[in-house]
């Protein structure tokens, strides 16, 4: 084991990398037969449906999500945090895997970087997993962007020919509302430029139609929802049929299968739907599948993920983009209904830093340094923004679930914000670990892997914060009360004449509640941190994901599409000529 005080977390990477077993050892070690691995060189596939068969009959492991406080814009580690309590329950001789979502472009090549974890809390191998990994969200923005290339075209062609003429080519004419296409394009990157843009600029009828359109990033695309909901393959050809690119003039919705082109993009993801075989660095098994971006997409790894980890652990870890209001409460309310899982704990992060900054302490900006605070003691700002860490903590306990508070350890944390800390844990009933899996991995993690084995003893009752049957506005209402701590909503007059329709129609009575929101606070307002008071939630827009079925009320003025910052990762990558090594991700 590297220090990683002294080393960097590729070097610490690299090493892990040169003793990592063959497939050979981790098929014998998970119970897999040959013909359930997928060759991908170290990352395989895992045949999802054959393995499922197989053991459809074995009992289901503990569930255990993780989720975190309301973050700083550097993140406060759940990813290194789910890794560290898998190495954790690795060291106590558990059978332990877990299923993490596959890192966006956008942010490795930007300001946050990789989603590998870090210092001996690591996923590996650390460059492929950080880049593409066996291709699921390439396949992803083809998959999605030639559902644009044929609604697109269809356009031109419709304002090109007469129906005769259309007929001739065995096309119907759709009469597609130029000023009501829903869809628009994907690419993995934060690219700001793209969140507003005009295409079929060039001269003549041949160049496409020309209309207002916009790119988000991949993850955020329908299709990533769907990859993490769908329960198998028939179930994403059905879902994908479904997606609903634009309407109408008559306002009749215009989906992927009016356009025939569903079937194409699900031969583009055919082989999104197994889950790919990665590892920590002390060699435990984790899954990878589906993606990141909670506060704009479903943000969870997949239902067929978790499903198939329960299968083959004892003990599955999970983990949900950013903090419990915005990714435990997806899990909660979405992804638990739809896969029928009940979790056993709720892990949340949280760390001094953060807590300080929730307390009142100086701003965070990523690629600056932290100011004096948060590397100095102060006990004042850490109980101050303790108000934030509970509130969440109250989250999960309104679903049933057992939460554990993680104190992921920093090393400018001191002795004395520790035990302030753990008391006031204490004083609430709510079980809390220490932790220092970054430094020490597994041996750090005990602690924490110990008082989630005992949480899993005894789970609790579970149900879901809202019934299906609840409208729209309602559910909305009660997220915004109960897990915001807002007194209200307000409704811009195009998201209430959606809301209004969507009510009134039985087809959406069904779909899930897919909240868009900041991360950085409670509220929509990301400078609004703590627990903030006396502020009501605005719903400006809802966007209608008809293939994951999915309404996603659109709060604040977040957008799809993320920017890059002034000094992104990508200045310092390279790759060794000589070893063909990448240089300078991590």
């Amino acid at each position: 084991m590297l220090d990683p005080t002294i080393y960097k977390d590729w070097q610490i990477a690299e090493e892990a990398e040169k003793k990592l077993p063959p497939v050979s050892y981790f098929q014998e070690k998970m119970g897999l037969l040959p013909e359930e691995i997928i060759p991908y060189g170290k990352t395989p596939k895992l045949d999802f449906i054959r393995i499922m068969e197989r053991l459809k009959d074995k009992p289901d492991g503990k569930y255990i999500e993780v989720t975190a406080i309301t973050p700083t814009p550097l993140g406060e580690g759940k990813s290194t945090t789910s890794l560290g309590l898998i190495e954790g329950l690795g060291k106590l001789g558990k059978n332990v895997g877990g299923c993490l979502r596959q890192p966006s472009g956008g942010p490795t090549m930007n300001v946050k970087g990789s989603a590998a974890g870090g210092g001996n809390a690591l996923l590996i191998p650390m460059t492929e997993f950080s880049l593409g990994l066996t291709g699921d969200i390439n396949d992803i923005m083809n998959a999605h962007n030639l559902a644009m290339v044929a609604l697109n075209a269809r356009m031109q062609h419709e304002r090109n020919y007469d129906d005769a003429a259309l007929a001739k080519r065995g096309l119907r004419r759709l009469d597609i509302d130029p000023s009501r296409v829903e869809f628009g394009w994907v690419i993995d990157f934060c690219a700001q430029c793209l969140r507003k843009i005009r295409i079929g600029l060039g001269e003549g009828k041949m160049n496409g139609f020309e209309m207002d359109s916009s790119a988000a990033i991949a993850v955020s695309s329908e299709l990533m929802a769907i990859l993490s909901v769908a329960r198998d393959l028939a179930d994403l050809r059905r879902r994908i049929g479904n997606i609903v690119l634009a309407y109408d003039k008559k306002g009749k919705p215009v989906t992927t299968e009016d356009l025939e082109v569903a079937g194409a993009m699900t031969a583009w993801m055919r082989n999104c739907i197994n889950p790919t075989l990665c590892y920590t660095v002390e060699h435990q098994p984790c899954l990878v599948h589906a993606g990141p971006f909670a506060n704009i997409a479903i943000g969870q790894s997949s239902v067929i993920g978790d499903r198939l980890g329960l299968k083959l652990f004892d003990y599955h870890v999970t983990e949900s983009g950013f903090a419990a209001d915005i990714g435990f409460e997806k899990f909660w309310n979405v992804k638990c209904r739809l896969s029928g899982l009940t979790p056993h704990v709720s892990v949340i992060v949280a760390t001094i830093r953060a807590l300080k900054m929730h307390g009142g302490g100086p701003q965070v900006v990523p690629g600056k340094p932290l100011p004096a605070e948060y590397a100095e003691e102060n006990l004042s700002l850490l109980e101050q923004g303790c108000e934030n860490l509970f509130h969440h903590a109250a989250t999960v306990r309104k679903s049933g679930i057992r939460p554990v508070i993680c104190i992921n350890r920093f090393h400018t944390d001191t002795e004395a914000e520790i035990n302030l800390l753990r008391r006031l844990c204490a004083q609430r009933g709510i079980p809390c670990a220490l932790s220092e899996h970054w430094r020490y991995g597994g041996e750090g993690a005990l602690e924490l892997a110990q008082a989630v084995v005992e949480a899993c003893q005894e789970p609790g009752e579970f149900h879901y914060l809202y019934p299906l049957d609840m409208p729209l506005r309602q559910r909305v209402e009660r997220i915004a009360r109960e897990v915001y701590g807002a007194e209200g909503v307000d409704w811009a007059p195009l998201a209430l004449e959606k809301a209004q329709r969507f009510e009134a129609d039985p087809k959406y009575a069904a779909y899930c509640t897919m909240m868009v929101k900041t991360h950085l606070s409670l509220s929509h307002e990301p400078a609004w941190k703590g627990v903030p008071k006396g502020w009501r939630l605005p719903i400006r827009d809802i966007l209608e994901y008809g293939g994951a079925e999915f309404l996603c009320p659109m709060a604040g003025s977040i957008s799809m599409m993320p920017g890059t910052g002034s000094d992104p990762a990508y200045r310092r990558i390279d790759v060794d000529t000589k070893t063909g090594r990448v240089t300078g991700l991590f």
